[in-house]
């Protein structure tokens, strides 16, 4: 295996669940890491023939490389800059409020029911995904369900955790390595934002159930033609 490969494998492996990069940013971290570590004289228990002053300006470089490694695996970026065109609400809580201990680990933890708006004509699926972006190791994902068929309106509340429901749906697995919803289960003290969000796409997706939020991410590029968001809030 050659350098940049060994590199490009080892970039790969740094991309738990929660981090989604694109396929540009991707490409130039690993160009910047490549380049720097070549240029740092060794790599890999190797040296490599070089000189100080290349050394020191080449220490910098890594540096700044690692910042910008850091700095992605930091931030989480959405597949592709939709507009919020699809209204997403629950009957169990308006957006910004606190989500009911009913629906969390506090209470009975089953899904809140949804419903949202007329999708574009040529959608062929739906999805959702709930997530909270203020968990202390980054994202965290309570639930993940996909191909939900393009004429549903909502989601009653309280879905079995199975791989396929009723309707037609498939549930992937949320951040407990779980079939379906978890409810918010914060730490004590600030309160956290839980994001409902329903994409409309214009394929079926080739996912099998138990699939993660990265697969469904990735597999929804390209395909998304609306989405929309309900955020509820919850504290212990």
């Amino acid at each position: 295996m050659n350098v940049r490969n060994r590199l490009s494998d080892t970039f790969d492996t740094c991309s738990p669940e929660h981090i989604q990069y694109s396929p540009s940013r991707r490409r130039t971290l690993k160009r910047s890491i490549g380049i720097t570590a070549v240029a740092n004289g060794t790599l890999f228990g190797k040296s490599l023939k070089t000189n100080p002053a290349r050394i020191f300006a080449s220490a910098l470089a890594m540096l700044l490389a690692l910042s910008c490694f850091l700095t992605a695996c930091t931030k989480e970026s959405p597949p592709t800059q939709i507009p919020i065109t699809l209204e997403l609400t629950s009957t169990a809580f308006a957006a910004g409020t606190s989500i009911p201990v009913k629906y969390t680990c506090d209470g009975e933890n089953i899904s809140p029911p949804l419903a949202w708006g007329e999708p574009p004509p040529q959608t062929r699926s739906l999805a959702l995904i709930v997530d909270d972006p203020d968990a202390p190791i980054g994202v965290f994902t309570h639930w993940v369900i996909f191909n939900i068929p393009p004429h549903i309106r909502s989601l009653a509340e309280a879905l079995p955790a199975q791989e396929r429901l009723e309707n037609g749906a498939v549930q992937g697995k949320n951040g407990f390595g779980k079939l379906g919803y978890a409810g918010p289960c914060p730490p004590r003290g600030s309160p956290h934002h839980y994001r409902f969000t329903i994409y409309a796409l214009d394929a079926v997706l080739d996912l099998k159930p138990g699939a993660s939020k990265k697969d469904l991410l990735k597999a929804m590029e390209e395909h998304i033609l609306a989405q929309g968001q309900l955020i509820g809030i919850y504290q212990r």
